[in-house]
């Protein structure tokens, strides 16, 4: 970090004084953090004090090149706060007239991605989070109050077999599994209970990572402590002998779990490298959960702020259908712009150029690759929302790649900005910023949900798989099809599909390329689960996992601590 950077950085007093926040709202966790009071909580995201803008952050379909759509969003935020401060000459923070504040509602990190592929998630160079290190890594136990709470459920149901089983649970229909925030491949499937009477029950179960665990996914959408616990309550862990749903209410731990994650449902203040403010927050991984931030973290930002930048995981056909078709409905929301991030790199990687020569300039590959940016604008606009498509600029770009697709949006009168907030912070994302303001409507425009609520379940997931993916149809195996019997005529029709597939291909299956031609390809469903928590029902397609594995070369290999104490290695 520069000193000028260095300059920026604010206490945490100071960055919760910008946003309005009284000394009693907020509690400090360390020098460079804090945690929103429930009370607080309470006041400030009531329906009548939200008075922000929401703009949603998505991407095309992510490849080895990577998109940068949290550094997008962290850099967008800054260039907001530039573009606030030029128009009121006030403060760098933003706050000029009242309500001018720029917030970002970022997810938090996940410690399988940050050890595994993909390495830290606080942003990059000029537009980054800061402590990155610390939120990282541990940053404020909400992960880890996560695994417990899930674990404490996993415990409990064990135990309830072992002395006993007076619910009556059949353990072949089992479903709810243990977590653990790390990748982990040896523990997709594992045998428990070994080792005498004293020891459990034997039979066999998955552990899954805790950022796709049903506990995450619930937290994540819960308004207050009542409905958390409501929402817990319905959680199901599996089936008795007649066939009927077995809940976490039914084992009498709610209030257990509940305590565990008192603190983790309050979100946290920190601020970007600028010193402007943040609240990351939770984050279900978007390919098998439903890839946002909080509801609390999202309506306690539009209560702060005049705009609000937040971000949906992986591409416009994961986490941001989520976000639209869960996330929206359970807080009650509506997003009224979104920016479609795209680098050139990237759609090389689509125009199918291998990612070792992706720094020599090949402007035919990009043309070629842009099939999948207008499949994602597709998307988005298949919601009726407004969008503007970012370019995250690379050092090897070249003129001439940027005019094939700035031209390509031109031509379909799609609002186009270069991005360069790697580099250079706000400065480098002023000119999407201007493009953002320009584009953003005053009132939420008319948002169209890809399907209704009081549809049939199989109705819905193909209407995600036609509409979304652009898939001919849908195929259900067996056990799917008797997933869809159980669910419907338990009560669980009603709730809205949570696919969980590949993000590497808008098909569920990454051996057909990440832009299969719409219309050759089926969706494949093997199984459905019920996150009655949560409130969603998800749909697995293809061979995707909830454990994710290391690489071969994980990023884990890079990352130390010098004698001084200092992280080095995590970004």
């Amino acid at each position: 970090m520069t000193a000028t950077r260095d300059a920026a950085i604010r206490d945490i007093s100071a960055v919760a004084k910008s946003l309005g926040l009284k000394p009693d709202e907020w509690q400090s966790y360390g020098r460079d953090a804090a945690k929103i009071t429930i009370p607080a909580l309470r006041e400030r995201t009531a329906s009548e004090t939200r008075r922000g803008r929401l703009i949603a952050v998505t991407a095309i379909t992510p490849t080895a090149a990577g998109e940068g759509k949290t550094t997008v969003s962290i850099g967008l935020s800054q260039a907001l706060h530039r573009a606030a401060q030029n128009r009121t000459g006030k403060n760098r923070a933003g706050r000029g007239r009242a309500g001018q504040n720029v917030v970002a509602a970022l997810r938090e990190p996940s410690l399988g991605p940050v050890f595994g592929m993909k390495g830290g998630a606080t942003g990059g160079g000029a537009a980054s989070l800061h402590p990155s290190d610390e939120i990282n890594l541990h940053f404020t136990g909400d992960l880890h109050a996560i695994t417990s709470a899930n674990n404490l459920l996993a415990a409990a149901l064990d135990n309830h077999l072992q002395s006993g089983n007076t619910l009556g649970i059949e353990p072949r229909t089992i479903v709810f599994r243990r977590c653990l925030d790390m990748n982990d491949r040896a523990l997709r499937h594992a045998v428990i209970g070994l080792g005498g009477r004293i020891n459990g029950v034997p039979r066999e179960s998955q552990f899954e990572i805790t950022a796709a665990s049903e506990v995450m996914a619930t937290l994540a959408l819960a308004s207050d402590i009542a409905d958390l616990k409501a929402r817990l309550a319905r959680i199901v862990v599996g089936r008795n002998t007649a066939g009927e749903a077995v809940t976490a209410g039914d084992l009498k731990v709610v209030g257990a779990m509940a305590a565990l994650l008192r603190d983790a449902l309050r979100p946290n203040l920190v601020q970007t490298i600028e010193g402007n403010p943040a609240l990351v927050h939770l984050g279900p991984f978007g390919n098998i959960a439903h890839g946002c931030n909080s509801v609390l973290a999202t309506r306690l930002a539009l209560s702060l702020g005049e705009l609000v930048v937040t971000e949906a995981g992986f591409g416009s056909d994961l986490g941001f259908e989520k976000f639209c078709n869960i996330k929206m409905r359970a807080a009650g929301l509506q997003p009224h712009l979104v920016v479609l991030v795209a680098t050139l790199r990237a759609l090389k990687l689509h125009g199918e150029v291998h990612k070792s020569v992706l720094a020599t300039p090949n402007a035919r590959a990009v043309a070629r690759g842009l099939v999948n940016l207008e499949r994602h604008a597709g998307i988005i606009a298949s919601f009726g929302l407004p969008f503007v498509v970012a370019i995250n600029s690379f050092p090897s770009d070249t003129d001439e790649e940027r005019e094939v697709v700035q031209s390509f949006c031109a031509e379909r009168g799609w609002p186009v900005a270069l991005c360069d907030v790697f580099a250079q912070g706000g400065a480098g994302g002023e000119e999407l910023a201007a493009r953002v303001l320009e584009s953003l409507p005053a009132e939420p425009p008319p948002f169209a949900p890809t399907y209704a609520l009081e549809e049939p379940l199989e109705e819905k997931i193909a209407a995600v798989a036609r509409t979304i993916y652009g898939a001919s149809g849908v195929e259900f195996a067996s056990a799917a099809r008797q997933s869809l019997e159980w669910l419907h005529t338990h009560g669980y029709g009603g709730l809205p599909i949570c696919m969980a597939k590949t993000q590497y291909s808008l098909s569920d299956d990454a051996a057909l390329g990440t832009t299969p031609p719409a219309g050759s390809f089926p969706i494949r469903v093997r199984d459905l689960k019920v996150s009655a928590g949560a409130g969603f029902v998800v749909a697995y397609a293809g061979e995707i996992s909830t454990m994710p594995g290391l690489p071969k070369v994980p990023a884990a290999e890079r990352m130390d601590v010098t004698d001084d104490g200092e992280i080095i290695g995590v970004h």
